[in-house]
C-alpha cells in the first residue's frame, strides 16, 4: 500500500470515529510504528489531524465553515490536476456544459482550452475569468447573475432563475465534501440551492472530488451519491469508499497521480 493510500485509509477511520491509535494502525495496515508515525505527521501538517500521545484525533469542520477561493486553492493541487485531466475527456467539441464553482471545477476550465465550439455556463466568476481568456474563437461563455459568496459562487434568486431555463448535456459539479449517508454537500444553504439547480439543467452529472472530501459533511445536501452519473476522484481514496461510490454512483473514475508511481515506504 502506497503512503498516500494509508493517509487514506488513516484519515477516513479519524473522521469515522473521532481518533486513531499508532498501535491499531501498525496492526491494521500492516506497516512499522514509525511509518503509521511519519503518516500521521504528514496528515497533521496538511490540517486533517490533530497529533496526540499515542495517535491522532479528528480534525473536522463545522457544517457550515466555507474556506475563501485562495484557501481552497492551494490544496491537493496535484490530485485536482488529476483529476481535471480526466474529467476533460468526457467533454465532446460542440456540446453544452455546466460548471459549479469550485477550485477543482476551475482547474478543470483550464484543461478545457482546446476543445472547440463550447458552450459553458457557471456560477463561478473564478471559472468564468479562466474562460475568457480561451484562445477558441467559437466559444460561448455563461455567467450567471447572483450574489458572491466567500468562494466566489454566485448564489441565490437571480442564479437559480438563470439555470432554471436552461438544458445542457453534461454538468460538472464541484463538492465541499462527500459521504455515504449526506452524499454530496455544501456548506452553504444558498450555494446548495444555486448547484441543485444546475444539476437539474444537466443531463448528465458528473461529480468531481479529491480523496479528502470522502467523510466530509456540509451542512446541505445538493445531491445523493446516487444521482452522480460519473465520479471523479483521485487514487488516494480508499477501497472501502470507493467500494461504496461503485455501489452508488453509475460510474468511478479515478485519476492516477504522482504519487502512485512512488516507491511504497518500508
Amino acid at each position: 500500500m502506497l503512503a498516500r493510500q494509508r493517509q487514506a485509509v488513516i484519515l477516513e477511520e479519524a473522521r469515522r470515529t473521532g481518533a486513531v491509535r499508532v498501535s491499531d494502525l501498525v496492526t491494521r495496515l500492516g506497516v512499522s510504528d514509525m511509518t503509521v508515525r511519519r503518516d500521521l505527521d504528514v496528515l497533521a501538517g496538511r490540517g486533517l489531524v490533530e497529533k496526540v500521545y499515542g495517535g491522532a484525533t479528528s480534525v473536522v469542520g463545522k457544517s457550515t465553515d466555507e474556506p475563501g477561493f485562495e484557501a481552497k486553492s492551494v490544496r491537493q493541487r496535484a490530485q485536482k490536476e488529476a483529476i481535471a485531466t480526466v474529467a476533460a475527456g468526457l467533454v465532446k467539441p460542440g456540446t453544452a456544459i455546466g460548471l459549479s464553482a469550485g477550485t477543482t471545477t476551475w482547474t478543470l476550465a483550464r484543461a478545457l482550452d482546446a476543445i472547440p465550439g463550447l458552450t459553458i455556463v457557471t456560477n463561478s466568476i473564478q471559472v468564468a475569468d479562466v474562460l475568457r481568456a480561451s484562445t477558441q474563437p467559437e466559444r460561448t461563455v455563461v455567467l450567471t447573475g447572483g450574489v458572491r459568496t466567500p468562494s466566489d459562487a454566485l448564489v441565490g434568486p437571480v442564479a437559480v432563475h438563470s439555470l432554471r431555463s436552461l438544458h445542457l448535456d453534461l454538468v460538472f459539479l464541484g463538492v465541499h465534501g462527500m459521504a455515504e449517508g449526506a452524499g454530496f454537500t455544501t456548506p452553504n444553504l444558498t450555494e446548495s440551492e444555486t448547484d441543485r439547480a444546475l444539476v437539474e439543467a444537466g443531463r448528465k452529472l458528473v461529480v468531481l472530488a479529491d480523496h479528502t472530501k470522502w467523510g466530509t459533511v456540509g451542512i446541505s445536501t445538493i445531491a445523493d451519491l446516487d444521482e452522480a452519473h460519473v465520479v471523479v476522484t483521485d487514487d488516494g481514496l480508499s477501497d472501502s469508499a470507493r467500494e461504496t461510490l461503485a455501489e452508488r454512483a453509475g460510474e468511478v473514475m479515478i485519476a492516477e497521480t504522482a504519487e502512485s508511481f512512488e516507491a511504497e515506504e518500508a
